[in-house]
């Protein structure tokens, strides 16, 4: 068997293949209250129909002002719970795992309320300046991810996911570029990776299920984290016990990025063999020989697909098909399937 279609396990959850549906927003909360909708329902639900392994939820905020838009998922209070375990309902109903991205957008949050941030440096000229976090700020939020993960546990996922990359919140906090702070939040690379090392501490203690984490892996700008950061940052989440790296970039500072199939592999192979941490390869990944040759030799454990299933909901299918791999159709489907 292809390794794109063997099971895998975390931490006592397997997947049935080591496809992931990759976050990504949907901007689809027309009532701005963050709860989930007839669109999400079908949209998440459809790629478990095709069988991807894991379907994961966009970036689902933590605290109102953490989301990156009005019409953004959210998770910041009990009313959310309802909606998101109807979802995981229907999604294991097909046989895939669930995953939440816990995500605070920080200063990329593009909010009519005030907006929160390591230090006061808007993202670009156009976007709002953001209050930079007292430390009562800091501990707020902290404890908001830990609420956060109490109600993903409620709601049934299988799998969170704390994001940690694309100019987010928890990125602002460990990249020299954003993070100007002179107190024990900044400065050293130790510093820096204290805000996210504690909120790993407390969604730890509401979740013992598999724990996953996104970072953006390269800045692309002159005095931002090197690989050495990265690769020290990488360290300090296995010793506290993550289960996977999912390895993105860019997205802290506007940057001019040109992206080529499978350009961000090669430093989360790094990450795999230079830390012995299970990662996850994301972007510009198309194809089922691509996702097979990244599985193949090591570059991850598993790949996370998001335009490509945008396009088309039974990637799996395709790719299947173009490994000459058998694939169980639904019940639903056999007839159109093979």
């Amino acid at each position: 068997m292809t390794k794109l279609f063997t099971p895998i396990e975390f931490n006592n959850v397997q997947l049935k293949n080591r496809i992931v549906m990759s976050p990504m927003c949907m901007y689809s909360c027309m009532e701005q209250d963050g709860k989930i909708t007839p669109f999400h329902m079908t949209h998440y639900v459809s790629r478990a129909i095709g069988q991807a392994g894991l379907v994961m939820t966009e970036a689902t905020a933590v605290v109102p002002e953490g989301r990156i838009s009005h019409e953004d998922l959210g998770i910041w209070e009990d009313g959310h719970i309802d909606g998101l375990k109807r979802l995981n309902e229907q999604i294991h109903s097909y046989g895939a795992k669930t995953g939440i991205q816990l995500a605070h957008a920080g200063r990329k949050a593009r909010l009519n309320s005030d907006i929160y941030a390591p230090s006061a440096l808007p993202f670009n000229e156009s976007s709002k300046t953001p209050t930079e976090m007292t430390t009562a700020d800091i501990d707020n939020t902290i404890d908001a991810f830990k609420d956060g993960a109490k109600r993903a546990r409620e709601a049934g996922f299988d799998i969170i996911e704390i994001h940690g990359a694309h100019g987010y919140l928890i990125n602002q906090f460990l990249s020299p570029l954003t993070n100007k702070r002179v107190d024990e939040y900044g400065g050293s690379a130790e510093n820096r990776y204290r805000f996210l090392s504690q909120v790993i501490e407390v969604v730890q203690t509401e979740w013992d299920g598999p724990l996953f984490v996104r970072i953006s892996t390269d800045e692309y700008a002159d005095g931002g984290n090197t690989l050495d950061d990265i690769l020290y940052f990488a360290g300090q989440m296995k010793q506290q016990g993550i289960d996977l790296i999912d390895c993105s970039s860019g997205g802290v500072v506007p940057a001019s990025i040109k992206p080529y199939p499978g350009y961000q592999v090669k430093r989360c192979e790094t990450i795999k063999q230079e830390t012995s941490i299970a990662t996850g390869a994301v972007g510009l990944i198309t194809t089922g020989i691509q996702a097979e040759e990244i599985l193949q030799n090591d570059r991850a454990d598993l790949v996370l697909i998001g335009r490509s299933l945008l396009r088309n909901p039974y990637w799996p299918k395709a790719a299947a098909d173009e490994l000459d791999e058998t694939l169980p159709a639904p019940k639903q489907y056999e007839r159109g399937w093979k």
